[in-house]
């Protein structure tokens, strides 16, 4: 035999190799087809899970919050959203709103942003130069039937009716209500604007020319407050 050449196969032997390979596909044929599914399977779903999100925190309303509630650290909590789902203006350490009271109610979880609590929040995307004025009804019922997200038109009305005669002036129309004093509050009562006083107290949003005139509409005469129920075509 020559040195480097190897013997041929022995055909027979090749031919009960395959045999047997063939024997063993058939018989297991039901495990390796269950085998090759769950392969697929698993490729399949691998390649829907989206990559791992990075998640920030935020804070959040620790439980169902009403409207006027002065915040604690009691009311707060931290919950985790992914980045990209997360408010600019949010907030990360709960001492930053510690202290602020709810313009509107929050349900547990939320998170919160400044358009939550009373203050210049109220005004986020308001026309330029929207000022927020506070009116005080002569009839401080009126403040019950308010809530913020209403438009009233503000009338104010001069004279006795006897021996001064009465006059009644449209000041202004469309004004959204911003925050009423009615709200229920958990908190201390009259933290905002300051005191025990802030009851029947209405803030809306106005255009700086209509500003004035509501201001001094209660040292003038009678500020009444009218219900529209939409906002200014």
């Amino acid at each position: 035999m020559a040195l480097g050449k190897h013997p041929p196969r022995h055909p027979q032997r090749a031919g009960e190799s395959s045999h047997r390979v063939g024997r063993f596909v058939f018989r297991n044929r039901r495990l390796l087809a269950a085998m090759l599914f769950c392969l697929a399977t698993a490729v399949a779903v691998e390649a829907l899970i989206p990559p791992e999100q990075t998640r920030v925190g935020v804070v959040a309303a620790a439980a169902d919050l009403p409207v006027g509630t002065v915040l604690t650290a009691a009311h707060l909590t931290i919950v985790e959203l992914p980045a990209e789902a997360v408010m600019s203006a949010s907030f990360a350490d709960p001492s930053e709103v510690v202290g602020e009271q709810l313009a509107t109610p929050l349900p547990h979880g939320f998170v919160l942003t400044p358009t939550a609590f009373v203050g210049s929040g109220l005004l986020t995307g308001a026309p330029a130069g929207t000022v927020a004025v506070p009116l005080r009804p002569s009839d401080p019922s009126t403040v019950q039937l308010l809530s913020p997200g209403h438009y009233v038109e503000v009338v104010l009305s001069t004279g006795n009716g006897f021996d001064v005669p009465g006059d009644t002036t449209v000041l202004a129309r469309g004004l959204p209500v911003l925050w009423t004093s009615a709200a229920p509050s958990s908190g201390p009562s009259g933290v905002w604007p300051g005191n025990s006083e802030s009851e029947g107290l209405v803030v809306v949003a106005a255009a700086p020319a209509d500003a004035a005139a509501l201001a001094g509409a209660t040292s003038t005469g009678n500020v009444h407050l009218v219900l529209t129920g939409a906002p200014p075509g």
